[in-house]
């Protein structure tokens, strides 16, 4: 079966597993498709080892052929974050700006600060040896949070849109913002970078500022194409072409595609949306890209899946899995935690902000797709005589690990928290109009 092939059968099911969610689990798409694609792979390896089908071998040579490294970070990624931008409210992200910037930028380093040294220090105990940039490449690969899942959620269930908009805008700048700092230490890592103040500030800058740059170059250049033509139809490719051209010309410049891509979805998001598309038009728009990213984000997950199949599990493995996962919560408590200890000082919030901001913190599609473009080969010698393991598939394997209990644990257990968020005395807690900047 050839690669073509494949990606339309993968595409089917991802509808059929939707289609099916409505009448079985009946629960948020991503956590339905994420279940199921976890299944389908178990039952398919367990086939295997029964000698009933083996597609191991399959999988591990047509997944080369897809190239799912490109795939994921040089495609898909410009789609899913673009159309997750589009739906960002400029005015209320204004009024949120102060608290988006130390979760997306300070939470985010915090994070991979901890969860780095975290994973370094355990790693040391476990008789595994690693070097401090690899742990901080996995703490910054898994750091960011994902939108979808838990967004959904929230505005089902209605939740303080203070709070609403602070998931969503966090964590599509911390998307952006936990690329730049993966890039910088993938550099420093894999590609002989020295590790020097000027040479990580020139590579910080370049990858920040110049994806910046084009987002709003990109995201100017179509508001005005957009609103210089009166056809629906033509409006509609021409977003088509931010997430395709736009994306690729930001990886051939080498600068950041996710945050043009965040960038320029907010400027058509809001400048464009009121004043290049009419009534109709707006409905449209909305509806494509809805689609659109269920439909890729559905991919995405079953991708994943078929890449399981060919890993093989060790022992320490599954040790790996559970102390990634206690490390991650515990830097996602700091990352939120650490600024909004600050933030308290100066503004008054829901009671429930943290909290939902802690546990909403769903990794996905972002996390598997970094840690799946880490090398193979690199490898550390174990000090208690089990040989070497393989750097690139412990990441992946803990990644994994963590994505799933993320999307399917805190994914559907997150709504309670929602619930008593709105029975909760939420007047108490607004400042007076002389406050200051008042509280949504």
């Amino acid at each position: 079966m050839d690669v073509y092939y494949t990606f339309c059968f993968i595409a089917a099911a991802s509808v059929f597993l939707g289609f099916l969610n409505q009448y079985v689990l009946r629960t948020q798409t991503t956590i339905a498709i994420t279940a199921g694609s976890l299944a389908l792979s178990l039952i398919v390896t367990g086939l295997g080892k029964l000698e009933i089908v083996e597609l191991r071998d399959w999988a591990a040579q047509l997944l080369p052929l897809m190239n799912l490294e490109d795939l994921l970070l040089k495609g898909m990624l410009g789609f899913l974050l673009f159309a997750g931008s589009l739906h960002i409210d400029l005015y209320m992200l204004r009024n949120q700006k102060v608290e988006i910037t130390a979760l997306a930028i300070f939470g985010t380093l915090i994070s991979t600060f901890v969860v780095g040294y975290l994973l370094y220090f355990l790693l040391g105990l476990l008789g595994m040896p690693v070097p401090l940039v690899y742990c901080l490449l996995f703490g910054a690969l898994i750091s960011p949070t994902d939108p979808i899942a838990v967004l959904a959620i929230i505005k089902n269930l209605r939740a303080p849109s203070q709070v609403s908009i602070q998931v969503e805008g966090e964590s599509l700048f911390n998307d952006g913002f936990g690329m730049v700092v993966f890039a910088v230490l993938y550099a420093l890592a894999f590609q002989g970078t020295e590790p020097t103040f000027a040479a990580i500030s020139h590579l910080f800058m370049l990858e920040a500022f110049g994806g910046i740059a084009l987002g709003l170059a990109i995201g100017g250049l179509f508001h005005w194409l957009i609103c210089s033509t009166n056809d629906h139809s033509l409006e509609l490719l021409l977003t088509l072409v931010i997430p395709t051209a736009g994306f690729a010309t930001a990886n051939i410049l080498g600068v950041s595609g996710a945050l043009a891509m965040v960038v320029s979805g907010i400027i058509i998001g809001n400048f464009t949306r009121e004043h290049g598309f009419s009534r109709v038009s707006q409905h449209e728009l909305d509806n494509f890209w809805n689609i659109t990213e269920e439909f890729l984000n559905g991919i995405l997950f079953l991708l994943v899946g078929l890449f399981l199949i060919t890993i093989t599990f060790e022992p320490i493995d599954y040790l790996m899995i559970v102390a990634a996962i206690a490390i991650v919560l515990i830097g996602r408590v700091a990352a939120v935690s650490i600024p909004f200890q600050f933030l308290k000082r100066h503004r008054r919030y829901h009671p429930y902000t943290e909290r939902i901001l802690i546990w909403g913190g769903l990794r996905g599609g972002l996390a598997l797709a970094l840690a799946m473009s880490i090398p193979s080969g690199v490898l550390i010698n174990r000090e208690d005589g089990g040989g070497t393991q393989d750097l690139g598939h412990l990441w992946v394997v803990m990644t994994y690990g963590v994505v799933l209990f993320s999307i399917v644990v805190q994914g559907s257990t997150i709504a309670p928290l929602i619930r008593r968020s709105r029975e909760a005395n939420y007047s108490s807690n607004v400042p007076p109009p002389n406050a200051g900047q008042q509280a949504q």
